[in-house]
C-alpha cells in the first residue's frame, strides 16, 4: 500500500468530522509559487504525484473518490505516478480536458460544502471557485487547513539564512525600486500594497537566500510598502547580521512572518491597499478590512525589464552555462560508449560540473534529463526507479539551467547519441525551424507573445504535429526561472514584449513511448528600427552552445535559416574559445562548424 493511503484516510476522517463534502487541494504555498517550499506540498504527499521541480495539479477529494487535474506536461508521468495510489488523473487541457469545478458542480450533491485552504489559493482563482459552486448551489468554505493534522511528519517552514544579491551587479539600489513600485501603486489609484509573491520581494529588496524554494533564490516572506512604511514579514532566524544592516540602511522594519494577517487586519479603513489578486491569497484577503484596490500588473512588469547592468551580467552567466555544457557534452561523449552511464548519473554529473563554478549558487530546476522514450515526457525528472542506462543509439534530451549571481540560465539541447534515425533527423529540423522562426521575429512595439507563437509550431503543423506547451516563458535575473508576466504561447497574454525583457524559446515535438526533441535558447527583446510606422522590436539570443550538426538536415531548411545557425554557431565559438581548454576549443570547433547542404 502506498504511503499516500494514510493520508488520504486521515483527511476523509477530518472531513467527516468538520462535516466537508469535497476538498480541493492546491499545488501552490501562500505566495502562489510555481515550486512551493516542501512544507507547502500538500497535494503532493497526499497524491504521491510529485517532482523536485515541484508539479502542476489540484487534487479533488470525496469521501468515495479522489481525482488529480494536471496539464499535459505531466499527463505521462501523472498516470505512472497515481497509479494505485486512489486517485485517477484528470486532463485540465487539450481535446480531453475536463473542467474541475465545472465536473464538481455537476457531480456533486446540492447543498454540499466544498472547502479549500485559502491561504494556498490565489484570490482570483478562489472567488472563480466561490462563484461557480455558488451558483450550482454548493457551499464553499475557505479555513479548511488540516494538513499539520493528517502527516504529523509535514516539514517546517524554511528557515534559512538570507544574503545581499551584490547591487553592483544588479545595477539598482533597493531604494529605486521600492520608490519605482510605489509610482506605479499610486498611478493604480492605491496607496500601498501587499506584496506576497516572493520573485517581487527578493527583487525589490536585493535579498537572496538558498533552499527555501528548492532551484530558486527566493525567500518566505511578506512585504508591506507605502510612502510612511516599509516592512519585511519574516522569520528572524533567517537574518544575519549583514542583512539586518541592510534593511537598516533602506529603512525596513522587521516584524514576523505570522505577524502579517494581523497587521493587514489592523490597517485604518481608509488606507486604499492594492492588492495582486492572482498573486494574493484568499485567506490573507478576508483579513483585509480597508478599502482593497485590486491590481498590480504594473509592479509585476518592473522587474521583468532588466536593466544594461543585468544584460552585462546574463552575457557572464551565459558564458559560465556554456563553459559547463561543454565539459559536460564532451563527458557524454567520451563515457557513452562505455556502456556505464545511466541518466542518474548524467544529472548527478551536470549539477557537479555547473556547481564547481563558484558564482553558481544551485541549479535553476533539477534537470530534465531523459534518454529515449523519457525524452517524451516533458518534465522527467530520472528517479531510482524510472533511471535507464544511457546506452547505445537514441536521442539525449537535456533541460537545465543554472542560478548563477549573473543571472539565471535554462538551455534546452537535444543530442544524438549513436545514429539518428531520418525521423529523428526530420523531426529535429522541424522544431529547429520553428525556433530559428522565432529568434529572427521582427515585430511592431506592442506585440504579445501569443501573436507571435505560431510562428514556432508552423512546420510541426503542416504535418500533422503539436506540442501543447509553450514556446516561451519569463526568465527571471537570479530569482525565478520561470518568470511573468510575458510569454509565447497559444493561451492569450496580453502582456506585450518590452524592450529588456528576458524570454525562452523551446519549440519541441514528442512521441510517447518513443522519443521528445526540444530545442531551447533565452532571447531578450532589443530595439530592432523605428520608421513611419512606429517601434520595432526583435530578438538577440543570449544562450551559448551549439546544436548538434548531425541532426540538421538542411535540405528542408532555406538558406538564411542555414546561415542563422551559421552566425549563432560563430557567435558561440567566439564567445567560449577563450574560456576553454585546448581540448575543449577543440571540440567546439568541430561542433560549429559551417552547414552544407
Amino acid at each position: 500500500m502506498k504511503k499516500n493511503f494514510e493520508y488520504l484516510t486521515r483527511l476523509r476522517q477530518v472531513m467527516a468530522e468538520q462535516k466537508i463534502d469535497v476538498v480541493i487541494i492546491s499545488g501552490t504555498d501562500p505566495h502562489q509559487s510555481e515550486n512551493p517550499p516542501h512544507h507547502w506540498r500538500d497535494r503532493e504527499w497526499i497524491t504521491g504525484f510529485w517532482s523536485t521541480n515541484g508539479t502542476n495539479g489540484t487534487a479533488v477529494v470525496l469521501q468515495d473518490q479522489a481525482y488529480c487535474w494536471t496539464d499535459s506536461r505531466y499527463f505521462i508521468q501523472a498516470e505512472e505516478q497515481l497509479a494505485d495510489t486512489g486517485f485517477k488523473m484528470m486532463k485540465e487541457d487539450g481535446p480531453e480536458a475536463i473542467d474541475l469545478i465545472g465536473w464538481i458542480a455537476q457531480n456533486v450533491t446540492k447543498g454540499s460544502t466544498v472547502a479549500i485552504d485559502g491561504m494556498t489559493f490565489s484570490t482570483s482563482l478562489a472567488n472563480k471557485i466561490q462563484s461557480e459552486l455558488n451558483a450550482a448551489n454548493l457551499k464553499f468554505a475557505t479555513d479548511f487547513a488540516p494538513f499539520d493534522i493528517i502527516n504529523p511528519e509535514r516539514p517546517k517552514r524554511p528557515l534559512n539564512k538570507l544574503f545581499v544579491h551584490d547591487e553592483k551587479i544588479v545595477g539598482e539600489s533597493v531604494d529605486s525600486k521600492v520608490n519605482r513600485v510605489i509610482e506605479q501603486v499610486t498611478s493604480e489609484g492605491a496607496e500601498a500594497i501587499i506584496m506576497a509573491s516572493l520573485d517581487d520581494i527578493a527583487w525589490t529588496t536585493n535579498l537572496r537566500t538558498a533552499n527555501d524554494i528548492s532551484y530558486s533564490p527566493m525567500f518566505v516572506s511578506y512585504v508591506f510598502l507605502s510612502n510612511k512604511q516599509r516592512i519585511l514579514f519574516i522569520d528572524e532566524e533567517k537574518l544575519t547580521d549583514e542583512v539586518k544592516a541592510h534593511l537598516n540602511k533602506y529603512n525596513f522594519e522587521i516584524k514576523p512572518y505570522d505577524a502579517v494577517l494581523d497587521f493587514i487586519a489592523s490597517l485604518p479603513e481608509n488606507t486604499r491597499l492594492l492588492v495582486d489578486p492572482d498573486k494574493v491569497s484568499r485567506g490573507l484577503f478576508d483579513k483585509v478590512r480597508c478599502n482593497a484596490v485590486f491590481g498590480g500588473t504594473k509592479v509585476a512588469k518592473l522587474k521583468s525589464i532588466k536593466n544594461d547592468s543585468m544584460l552585462r551580467s546574463i552575457d557572464t552567466a551565459m558564458e559560465k552555462d556554456g563553459v559547463a555544457l561543454t565539459r559536460f557534452f564532451m563527458m557524454v561523449e567520451r563515457e557513452h560508449q562505455k556502456g556505464e552511464l545511466t541518466e542518474l548519473i548524467l544529472s548527478e554529473r551536470l549539477r557537479e560540473i555547473r556547481l564547481s563554478d563558484p558564482s553558481c549558487v544551485d541549479e535553476s530546476f533539477a534537470s530534465i534529463l531523459g534518454f529515449k522514450e523519457h525524452g517524451a515526457i516533458i518534465h522527467y525528472e530520472a528517479t531510482e526507479e524510472s533511471n535507464i542506462p544511457v546506452v547505445g543509439d537514441g536521442l539525449l534530451l537535456v533541460d537545465s539551467g543554472g542560478q548563477y549571481i549573473y543571472g539565471t540560465t535554462d538551455i534546452t539541447r537535444t543530442v544524438a547519441l549513436g545514429t539518428p534515425t531520418a525521423e529523428e533527423i526530420h523531426d529535429y529540423t522541424l522544431v529547429l525551424k520553428g525556433h530559428i522562426a522565432i529568434a529572427n521575429a521582427v515585430f511592431p512595439e506592442g506585440t504579445t507573445g501569443h501573436q507571435l507563437d505560431a510562428m514556432a509550431r508552423q512546420y510541426l503543423w503542416k504535418e500533422g504535429k503539436a506540442y501543447y506547451h509553450g514556446t516561451g516563458h519569463g526568465i527571471g535575473f537570479f530569482i525565478n526561472c520561470h518568470e511573468g508576466p510575458q510569454s509565447i504561447r497559444l493561451n492569450i497574454n496580453p502582456t506585450p514584449l518590452e524592450v529588456g525583457m528576458a524570454t525562452s524559446n523551446e519549440p519541441g515535438v514528442y512521441y510517447e513511448g518513443k522519443y521528445g526533441i526540444r530545442t531551447e535558447n533565452i532571447i531578450i527583446t532589443v530595439p530592432a528600427m523605428e520608421t513611419e510606422f512606429g517601434k520595432f522590436f526583435k530578438f538577440k539570443t543570449v544562450t551559448l552552445f551549439p546544436y548538434d550538426r548531425r541532426l540538421i538536415d538542411t535540405s528542408i531548411m532555406s538558406d538564411n535559416e542555414i546561415q542563422w545557425v551559421d552566425d549563432y554557431h560563430k557567435m558561440v565559438r567566439d564567445r567560449l574559445t577563450p574560456l576553454l581548454t585546448a581540448e575543449e576549443a577543440a571540440w567546439m570547433e568541430t561542433k560549429t562548424q559551417p552547414l552544407k547542404r
